[in-house]
């Protein structure tokens, strides 16, 4: 009798608290219920994630090439990745603590909306800088990887550049399991949500238990999916 008198009462303080945070612009109803939509999301999304296992068995290639080629401290790339945040997604507000991860989503939208895959010549690879590839959007997987990794560092992102048979694509930096729920939220309900309706967002957890997002060429949407799944190798520009 006393414990259910308790839990009523307990009940009845969390929705005084809660219509309260509503009316003053804290947290209520709204934010709980966005909350709970966030972790239905992603737990139904890919309760499965797959892990990363990186296998130091092959050295990046051209990582010397590819890690000059990324410009991200070039005013022109610095000035596109900017021009990007103003197109695209500019007016969300109310996601302050992702504004970097939404930039970023502008930066993927207007370069994937713009490239064209070009092939490099039979002689051998042909390593473009970010800011030669801005002329035309145009050249193939390191290319897009260069471009979009300069761009989204040069606005605060953290990008990374994963190594697989016969290709080369970029990640994102999203966070923990927590930001994700966000993130996944935000992708389906917000910013993407026509591309990513009814599929599932792919992504990798490194070691240090950090969500890497796929930002392929291929994509529609950030978390689109993988070309391939065997990693041999990453490229993480911090």
């Amino acid at each position: 009798m006393y414990l259910r008198t308790i839990i009523i009462l307990c009940v009845a303080v969390y929705l005084i608290i809660l219509f309260y945070g509503s009316v003053i612009g804290n947290y209520g109803f709204s934010e709980i219920s966005e909350d709970y939509n966030s972790m239905i999301y992603t737990m139904s999304d890919n309760p499965y994630p797959q892990d990363i296992i990186v296998a130091k068995l092959l050295p990046f290639p051209n990582k010397s090439k590819i890690i000059n080629a990324i410009e991200y401290q070039n005013p022109k790339v610095r000035n596109f990745a900017i021009m990007a945040t103003t197109k695209h997604f500019k007016k969300i507000r109310g996601y302050s603590d992702y504004r970097t991860i939404i930039q970023c989503f502008a930066v993927f939208k207007e370069i994937n909306s713009r490239w064209n895959y070009v092939n490099d010549p039979k002689e051998g690879d042909y390593i473009a800088t970010a800011s030669e590839s801005l002329e035309y959007f145009s050249g193939d997987c390191d290319d897009h990887s260069i471009l979009m990794a300069a761009a989204v560092r040069a606005i605060g992102g953290t990008p990374r550049l994963i190594h697989t048979k016969g290709h080369i694509y970029p990640e994102i930096l999203i966070g923990s399991m927590i930001d994700l729920e966000k993130v996944n939220y935000l992708i389906k309900n917000v910013l993407f949500v026509k591309e990513s309706y009814g599929k599932k967002l792919h992504y990798h957890i490194d070691e240090r238990g950090q969500v890497w997002m796929n930002l392929d060429y291929t994509a529609t949407y950030p978390g689109g999916p993988f070309m391939y799944e065997e990693i041999l190798g990453a490229l993480t520009l911090n």
